[in-house]
């Protein structure tokens, strides 16, 4: 979905037109992509719109800040209020969130040495990242011929700007061979993540998908459909796998805040599983679905009131 001008983004503690919300040509990030962002997701509820696992995402958010050396200049309550005001401001019921901090502009030496940190938070209406129909038919994907880089070259766990143009390698290839997603192997052979979501295998009833022993992001909806699954007694296990069993699977599916649980159709024109959703992810995806519209009151405590002010301290913005 194309952005829409007319909206405004929080930057640096006020909101700004959409038009007027711009970084610095000299910007270090934009050089060398250092920066780190979030992904986040607002959904309509019977209640009013409420962004899900808000205090996760800030605290990841933070966390991948501390890993590259990053001071983000507002606290993690101001933050969290930045992004329901920014929702607010759009009025905004169901939305994706992206808070991103940057090195601004002072110099493009490596060590950024002065750079301040630059702040901003945007929000856009934005449907399931390989659309609304993935949900139910699934995806097209392949192994990608790029490895995801290892844990001795980059930090995977941190939500870093510039680990993405791997990702952008992989899904690119992919796309110009036909299918909707990339999966990267590690660089020891194994399954590591999609090159924007998190893999699980269904085989014999047993949910699967690798850990912090494998390069990958520990995605928060990961994160979110094994506590779901272990609460619907589904025997989970996290370790690492091969890709004989991801093409041996029962079924399988990706899981992302952009994507949600998006069910695997084929994996390199081969299909995984004779029904779409499986029976096991459509569980997960209908319990996910109630939790994220407020209908669910085991998950309550995953869900942030978009109209509830005093959420956390007030971040000051105010439109420009």
């Amino acid at each position: 979905m194309a952005f829409d001008g007319s909206l405004q983004v929080w930057m640096n503690g006020e909101l700004v037109n959409w038009r007027e919300s711009s970084a610095h040509i000299s910007a270090h990030g934009l050089h060398y992509g250092s920066g780190v962002f979030e992904g986040i997701r607002c959904y309509d509820t019977g209640d009013g719109p409420a962004v899900f696992r808000l205090d996760d995402h800030i605290e990841r958010l933070f966390a991948s800040a501390a890993t590259y050396g990053f001071d983000i200049p507002f606290t993690r309550g101001e933050m969290a209020e930045a992004v329901l005001e920014t929702i607010r401001a759009n009025g905004l019921r169901a939305c994706y969130v992206r808070p991103v901090c940057w090195l601004g502009s002072n110099v493009l030496g490596l060590d950024a040495a002065g750079c301040p940190v630059e702040v901003a938070v945007l929000a856009w209406p934005w449907a399931a990242l390989h659309g609304e129909r993935s949900l139910t038919e699934g995806i097209r994907v392949t192994v990608s011929p790029w490895r995801k880089f290892p844990a001795s070259a980059l930090p995977p766990n941190a939500k870093a700007c510039g680990h993405y143009t791997n990702s952008l390698l992989a899904v690119r290839e992919a796309r110009a061979r036909g299918f909707d997603e990339a999966i990267l192997l590690s660089t020891a052979g194994e399954v590591a993540e999609a090159a924007g979501e998190n893999v699980f295998f269904v085989r014999n009833g047993r949910l699967v998908t690798n850990g912090s022993e494998s390069p990958i992001l520990l995605g928060i909806t990961r994160d979110s459909v094994i506590r779901i699954a272990r609460d619907l007694g589904i025997d989970v296990e996290v370790r690492s796998f091969q890709l004989s069993e991801l093409r041996e699977a029962d079924e399988a599916f990706l899981t992302g805040t952009a994507a949600e649980i998006a069910p695997i159709a084929e994996l390199d024109g081969e299909p995984i599983s004779c029904t779409l959703p499986g029976p096991l992810t459509a569980r997960i995806q209908e319990v996910f679905r109630l939790a994220v519209t407020a209908r669910q009151p085991r998950y309550a405590s995953w869900l942030a009131p978009v109209a509830t002010l005093d959420v956390c301290a007030p971040a000051g913005a105010r439109a420009k």
